[in-house]
């Protein structure tokens, strides 16, 4: 759906002039940094292949219902300069929640974290759960417990295999569609946190504890959905936005670049990625085989989000992890109705499903309507949702979704970076930086990048 906005975007002439610094890739990382160096002076053009700005941020509208076509998103952070940052970019387009997350395990909506939410178990699981917690603990103090190799033994050790085996490896192996044992462990120290000892057991008998606190309580744009933060951010750039330009070229010339997508042409004097590298490397020429094999080694997910818009209320949840295949291939369900009201009509709730894959796997074989029917009996299947009270569904894929780190990744990107910085591009945001950055860490990877707010 094109959007009124879209007409405020420059339509390009042949040839851009004093261009101090193009950015390829329009979505949260590509407009955060055109903001910002138009802030500082800069002059600067933002060229996106898709029809729209967002990426991974954008957001659909139809029938009254509004769902981020990447999958569910909310607002929070750690770091408070961001967070600060993102909410006044929104201003008063913004709500604020507390976060009710659960697992269905079993039949039963366990609490989020998992580990935070042992006494919801049937007993046999929470004891498991518990003693191998402490048996690990024991371990780990007699220097007993084996090196850490992979994601799989980074769970395990961190979290005793009755943690691991019931929830963590389960799901992890879903939503990244790739073994835990044969990932590497390296990303996720600082991203996922150590639970402390007094919360483990004091879940375990049943008194309330709270893990993951920076996101107990989030925001979301009251109206436009995720997609509202993006466009709230172009808003001074939007003359230096160039949208249907897919970057099919790229050369030195002169001392500066020049990017074509076949028809047109911008001179650049300096050019900052912020598209997958994938798409960055098939517009290069002279590009060394060990290295495009390195780019090509790279693994990554795509993901299919489904809409469900329903008559009624939808269960008072945030999001709902799937950790069961049993259940369908969805690992996450979010209730966006929950988020805000203004996101689906008077009187309906809204459902969002998200799935991951690869090029090649059953889901990518699958047809959209297929996916939709499959959902639906998924989450009849899960009491979460009637079909006689479904009013709108709906579907979108995106490729470039989550950053895979198999055991070769530390060795594989550092080569695909230094030839970049060795020709002159910097590279910016997720698939650019290809690290698994949510939107906060985007917004810093940008701040960091320009020196902000200097």
């Amino acid at each position: 759906m094109i959007r009124p906005w879209q007409s405020s975007y420059k339509s390009m002439s042949p040839m851009y002039s004093e261009v101090t610094t193009a950015i390829l890739g329009g979505g949260l990382s590509g407009i955060t940094l055109a903001r910002i160096l138009r802030e500082q002076g800069g002059k600067v053009v933002v060229l996106e292949a898709e029809e729209r700005i967002g990426g991974l941020c954008r957001s659909r509208s139809e029938a009254g219902f509004t769902f981020d076509t990447g999958g569910s998103h909310i607002i929070f952070s750690r770091d408070r300069e961001v967070l600060e940052f993102m909410l006044s970019v929104l201003g008063e387009n913004r709500d604020e929640r507390v976060r009710n997350t659960k697992i269905f395990y079993k039949g039963r909506f366990v609490k989020y974290p998992f580990e935070n939410g042992l006494s919801d178990l049937p007993r046999e699981d929470c004891y498991y759960c518990l003693s191998e917690f402490i048996r690990t603990l024991i371990a780990a103090e007699k220097g007993e417990l084996p090196p850490v190799v992979t994601f799989a033994d980074w769970i395990t050790t961190t979290f005793g295999k009755g943690i691991a085996e019931c929830y963590l490896l389960p799901y992890n192996s879903k939503i990244w569609n790739f073994p835990p044992d044969r990932m590497s462990p390296h990303w996720v120290e600082g991203r996922v946190p150590r639970p402390p000892v007094d919360d483990i057991i004091k879940s375990a008998v049943g008194i309330e504890t709270e893990g993951y606190t920076h996101q107990s309580v989030f925001s979301y744009p009251v109206r436009g959905g995720i997609e509202a933060l993006v466009q709230a951010l172009a808003g001074p750039v939007n003359d230096c936005i160039t949208c249907g330009f897919e970057v099919k070229s790229l050369r030195k010339a002169g001392g500066g670049w020049e990017i074509g997508d076949g028809i047109r042409t911008v001179k650049a004097d300096r050019v900052v990625c912020t598209m997958p590298l994938q798409n960055l490397f098939a517009a290069l020429q002279g590009v060394p085989p060990e290295v495009q094999d390195a780019v090509d080694a790279l693994r990554y997910n795509s993901v299919c989000s489904v809409y469900i818009g329903t008559r009624g209320d939808v269960p008072d949840i945030s999001w709902l992890y799937i950790p069961d295949p049993g259940l369908g291939l969805m690992n996450r369900v979010s209730f966006p109705s929950n988020y805000s009201r203004e996101v689906t009509p008077e009187g309906y709730g809204s459902i969002l499903t998200e799935i991951t894959y690869n090029d090649g796997d059953p889901v990518s074989r699958m047809s959209d309507r297929e996916i939709v029917s499959h959902v639906v009996e998924s989450l009849e299947k899960m009491d979460l949702v009637s079909a006689g009270d479904i009013v709108y569904t709906g579907l979108d894929r995106h490729r470039f979704a989550y950053v895979v780190y198999d055991l070769e990744y530390p060795d594989t990107i550092a080569m695909v970076r230094d030839y970049c910085r060795k020709i002159g591009i910097d590279l910016v945001g997720r698939f650019a930086q290809f690290e698994y950055l949510n939107m906060d860490a985007c917004i810093r990877s940008v701040m960091e990048y320009t020196g902000w707010p200097g």
